[in-house]
Order: structure tokens, then C-alpha cells, then sequence
């Protein structure tokens, strides 16, 4: 007897271990394998006749709680129609997310969201969805990799003074890409983030602290990336300091790595376990509440993720200055997988930002296209309606398996070549044609912030990918 027999008679992982419990006895007691089966399914089917007492007492009690746990949880349910909420570039986006919104606006916790224009189909929230809740924090409103962000380098050089052949050299000897990479001891870098002491405040925080040290300075795989390019200033600003013209930029999208990954999957776990009889429509949007100790223990560890992901950026951007000698003239920043906590309508509520940029009024952000194609340094509007966000790329019009299946290397390199774009790494899943049209994203966000430069990429680094372009 084993676990697979007792999930095909719909046991769940809930009650799976007394089932077992209850058929080890039974087998014990001399019985055929298919006679416990048939029991366990008459279990199964009325565990009120056996709660009473004997060996599948322990187990129909726990069907019996399992199925009373939605009516004695009246806060899981889900409400009959979502909120209202705003859409920009409605013709841009998928119906599969515009369904995953939906979803979201219909839990007890919601009280307003957003889609940005380039939203798409993500675990739990979609990808671009913002999503404002009272007192709770949804792991997978904020999504696996915590922190994901954004970093931009001005540097004091010509935009043409690098050449490719030494850009290149540069990002292979100080960048490091991939699942589990990290740099060569002799070689890693330390940063403050490193030495806080909420890393011996939880005991996943210690347990996860030697990953974070060994992967610290380095990027993941999928769209992770670090290049050089081209920063197009039509005015003057004098906030960044910078005079209109053309400058050489570092821009880099990074996380937190496997840390940031295996918080995000802890959590997941606990919030599921929170609420079992939450609609299985809305199971990868269970919720922490904040006020909880588990919620507490999130929320820290979400915000040491997102710090732990800018110092990635400022440890990447530092060692590519140093090796060219020189110091940024301005640089920029934003995470754009987090919560924040924020006044929206008058009350503090828990703004989850899944793949959108903060965008309050005069707020740096960044919204990068694709490995050949533009990306925008932005100041926020702070538009109430968006919840102050924008969007935080040009979003994926395939998925991963989709754009392997349909998009060829040749093709792939025209678009690269034809831009004057040299890519080192890189996989088919990760391709221009695999993304919606950064212009047209932009277009339909307007209202949401304005651009105040053009960043082209010249030289990009990627993981390897599934496979190279």
C-alpha cells in the first residue's frame, strides 16, 4: 500500500498520512489490499459513519473538519463579483489575465487594483496586476522572485566610447549568470545588506543566509540581464544632474536569487495551509494575515529580499565602474515584485506591485523593453487610479514554450543584427519577437508617467536559456 493508491480514491495531502496510518493497521490485521481499498473509499464517502470510534476514526474526523472548513470560515469566501478596477492597453492583454485580476479582486481581502498594458498570465496575480489589500499579504501577489528590480548607471563617458569587443569582455569577467551561480570565493564582493542582523531573527533567514552570501553580485536566468547602451537625454534635469545629450549606461534587471526564491516558496506553503478551504480558484492567492505571526515573519523576510536584490544591482554596477575607472554621474533604481504599505482612499492598505513599477508623483522608475529593443527612464505621475504604478516591461505576448516552438535562431539574429545589438547568451524563450512592443506598452500609459530618457541597448548579457540564440 502505498500513496498513490490512496490519492486515486481522492485523499489529499491533509489527510493523506492518517489514511495511511489507518491502512497499515488494517493490512496488519491480515487484510487484502483491495478489501482496504474498498473501506478507505467507503470512508471516504461518509466519514460520518466512522468518526465515532476504531482504527478510521482518526481519519474520517479529519474528512469531517476538512469539509466543514468552508462553512466555519466565512472570511475565505470569495465575493460573487470582483471589485472594479482599471485597465491600461485593455487591447494589449490576454483574456488569461484579465481572468487571474478577476480572481484577485474577488477575495475578502481586496480592496482596489490595477492592470497595467503589459500584463500577462503569472501564478496567483498576473504579471503587471497591482492589487491593494487590508491587512494581508499574498506571497504570490508579490511572486517568486521578491524584489526583482530595476538599476540604471549613467556614466561620464561617450555614448561611443566603449567598443564592443571590450563591453563584452567586461560583462563576461565582472557579471555572473544562472540558477545557483555564484561568484568564485576570491572574488566575491561583501555589502552591508549582508551583515543586518534580521538575518538571525528567523531561523529560515540563518538557514538561508550561506546562499545569499555565496549568490550575492549576481543575476538569474529567464530575463535577468546586464548591458551596455546608449542613454538618450532630450532635456536637461536637473534632479538627475545631467545636461541633455547622450551618455554610455549600465542597465540591469536582477533579483534575490535562490534566497528570495525559497522565502517565496516557504510562504506559499503556509499561507495555502492558512487557508484550506479558500475556493481552488484562488488557492495561489492565499494570504497572510499581517497582524499574524506569520505574516509578520513574511513581511520581514519579503523586505530583506528586496534589499538583498538592489545590493545584487549595486555590487554589479559597482564593479563595472571600477573596471572602467570612473564614477556613475547619476543612477536610478525600483523594485517592481514587493508590497508596500501605503494610504490608498484614506486608510493604510497593502499594496502588492507583481511585475509593476512604483510610479508616485516625481518617482524614478525604469521600464526596460527587450534584449533589442528601448528601455525608458520614467518619473511617476502618481496616478490614484493605476494605485501610482506603471508598467514594469514590454510583457510577454509568448510564453516560453510558445516563442521555442515558433521563433527560429535566424530570424531572432536579424532583429539583433538589425539593431546593432551584441548578445552574449541569451535563449529563444527570452527573444524580441516573444515580447509585446515596448513603444506601444508605453503609449498606452501616458497618464501614468512621463519619459525622460531613452536607454538602447548596445551589448546585452543573459543566462544561457534555454536555448542560444
Amino acid at each position: 500500500m502505498n500513496g498513490k493508491h490512496l490519492i486515486k480514491l481522492g485523499f489529499e495531502k491533509e489527510t493523506l498520512g492518517l489514511a495511511l496510518k489507518a491502512a497499515t493497521a488494517r493490512e496488519g490485521a491480515g487484510l487484502a489490499r483491495a478489501d482496504i481499498l474498498h473501506e478507505l473509499g467507503a470512508v471516504r464517502a461518509a466519514p460520518q459513519d466512522y468518526a465515532g470510534g476504531g482504527v478510521y476514526a482518526p481519519l474520517a474526523q479529519a474528512l469531517l473538519a476538512q469539509a466543514a472548513a468552508p462553512q466555519d470560515r466565512p472570511d475565505e469566501a470569495l465575493r460573487p463579483a470582483p471589485l472594479p478596477y482599471a485597465v491600461w492597453g485593455a487591447d494589449l492583454i490576454e483574456p488569461g489575465a484579465r481572468a487571474q485580476m478577476d480572481v484577485a479582486m474577488r477575495l475578502p481581502v481586496s480592496r482596489a487594483g490595477a492592470l497595467m498594458p503589459d500584463a500577462h498570465v503569472g501564478y496567483g496575480l498576473p504579471i503587471g496586476g497591482v492589487l491593494a489589500a487590508e491587512n494581508a499579504v499574498i506571497p504570490y501577489g508579490v511572486g517568486v522572485d521578491i524584489g526583482c528590480s530595476m538599476m540604471l548607471s549613467v556614466l561620464p563617458m561617450p555614448a561611443g566610447a566603449l567598443k564592443v569587443a571590450e563591453a563584452s569582455d567586461l560583462l563576461l569577467r565582472h557579471t555572473r549568470f544562472g540558477a545557483g551561480v555564484g561568484f568564485e570565493k576570491r572574488d566575491r564582493q561583501d555589502h552591508a545588506v549582508l551583515h543586518e542582523p534580521t538575518w538571525e531573527e528567523q531561523p529560515l533567514l540563518r538557514h538561508l543566509y550561506d546562499k545569499a552570501v555565496n549568490q550575492i553580485g549576481t543575476s538569474g536566468s529567464g530575463n535577468h540581464f546586464v548591458e551596455f547602451g546608449t542613454l538618450s537625454l532630450a532635456q536637461p534635469d536637473p534632479e538627475l544632474g545631467l545636461e541633455a545629450g547622450e551618455y554610455l549606461a549600465v542597465l540591469s534587471h536582477s533579483g534575490s536569487r535562490g534566497f528570495g526564491a525559497q522565502v517565496a516558496g516557504h510562504f506559499t506553503v503556509l499561507a495555502g495551509r492558512l487557508h484550506p478551504g479558500l475556493d481552488k480558484v484562488a488557492q495561489k492567492l492565499a494570504w497572510l494575515p499581517l497582524d499574524g505571526e506569520e505574516g509578520q515573519a513574511y513581511w520581514q523576510a519579503m523586505n530583506l529580499a528586496g534589499r538583498y536584490a538592489l545590493a545584487n544591482h549595486d555590487l554589479i554596477h559597482a564593479r563595472l565602474a571600477r573596471a572602467l575607472g570612473v564614477s556613475p554621474l547619476a543612477q536610478a533604481s525600483n523594485s517592481h515584485n514587493l508590497a508596500w504599505k501605503e494610504v490608498v482612499d484614506g486608510r493604510e492598505l497593502i499594496v502588492h506591485r507583481k511585475g509593476a513599477t512604483p510610479a508616485a508623483r516625481g518617482q524614478l522608475g525604469l521600464i526596460p523593453g527587450s534584449m533589442a529593443d528601448p528601455g525608458y527612464l520614467v518619473r511617476g505621475r502618481g496616478h490614484a487610479p493605476a494605485l501610482a504604478s506603471a508598467s514594469h516591461g514590454a510583457g510577454r505576448q509568448l510564453g516560453r514554450r510558445a516563442a521555442q516552438n515558433a521563433l527560429n535562431k535566424k530570424d531572432v539574429q536579424a532583429y539583433l543584427a538589425g539593431r546593432g545589438v551584441t548578445l552574449i547568451g541569451g535563449g529563444i524563450d527570452e527573444a524580441p519577437q516573444a515580447y509585446k512592443r515596448i513603444e506601444e506598452v508605453i503609449a498606452r500609459q501616458t497618464d501614468l508617467v512621463d519619459v525622460l530618457a531613452e536607454f538602447r541597448p548596445r551589448v546585452v548579457r543573459m543566462d544561457t536559456g534555454s536555448e542560444d540564440v
